[in-house]
């Protein structure tokens, strides 16, 4: 099978190591598969400029919480970075050459913006993917502050991540400590491509939403729901032969799942 190149540097980038991952990097290659001219250096050299800049402005800082407001108004004070709130779905947000060049993103773009300005002035941050809203917080077991890199860097305790999952689930859920784990470079690609498969699958652009399915299940093979994805996207496509192969193995391994019935009507009528 031949691949875009970008979906080839992205699937050598990730098959690398956790830890040796160059998370901006790959996200660049998210991008170029839809923006072909990109230069990633181009923007990994942004994102190097502005740690020098801000360098100087943290310079001699040891307090974590000041780190913090000092990137909170260089980023958002300064370069004017914000969530983009009115057009949260279009699929620029996503891509992070977007991200740079609008000063615009969502929760998961603008935190990895973030997290790669604060690893290049050595201040260590995790991504935190909380339900409904992705956070991030300092890498130190000493400090149990999070922060929402789409809110202006709004500064959170662990009673306002409960808010927070309370309103994405509608009801009071009791946080779990999962919700706070840090989340992998992996995880946090796939994170991007999912919100892509989504907006591009209400967009009916079923291909592309299928080559973010693709992405993920590079990253994790097993992952059931996006096998179940790839063969309904495929089924869109009328790729029956791809298509029964993804679903049949779904219901291999979860014949009791809630869309059994809906999956094995859809392979009766292939």
């Amino acid at each position: 099978m031949e691949f875009n190149p970008a979906r080839l540097r992205f699937y050598r980038e990730t098959e690398k190591p956790e830890a040796a991952i160059d998370l901006a990097l790959a996200a660049l290659y998210i991008a170029q598969e839809t923006h072909p001219e990109l230069d990633p250096e181009e923007y990994i050299s942004a994102l190097d400029v502005m740690a020098e800049e801000l360098k100087e402005k943290v310079d001699h800082e040891h307090y974590p919480l000041r780190i913090v407001q000092k990137i909170n108004h260089y980023l958002y004070e300064e370069l004017g970075f914000q969530g983009n709130e009115e057009n949260f779905y279009d699929p620029r947000n996503s891509m992070l050459n977007e991200v740079l060049d609008r000063r615009k993103g969502i929760p998961i773009t603008l935190a990895l913006v973030y997290l790669e300005v604060a690893r290049r002035i050595d201040f260590s941050m995790v991504g935190v993917a909380l339900p409904g809203h992705f956070l991030i917080r300092p890498n130190r077991e000493d400090m149990q502050i999070y922060v929402d890199a789409f809110h202006k860097g709004e500064i959170l305790f662990i009673e306002d991540c409960q808010q927070r999952i309370n309103a994405a689930y509608g009801q009071e859920v009791p946080i779990q400590p999962a919700f706070l784990e840090p989340v992998g470079a992996r995880q946090f690609l796939a994170r991007m491509l999912t919100n892509l498969k989504i907006i591009y699958l209400h967009s009916r652009e079923f291909e592309k939403s299928l080559g973010a399915v693709e992405r993920i299940l590079w990253m994790f093979p097993t992952a059931p729901v996006e096998r179940r994805d790839r063969g309904l996207l495929c089924y869109r496509l009328e790729r029956w032969q791809e298509a029964r192969a993804d679903l049949e193995t779904y219901l291999n391994q979860f014949p009791s799942a809630s869309d059994a019935k809906d999956i094995r009507q859809l392979l009766d009528d292939m």
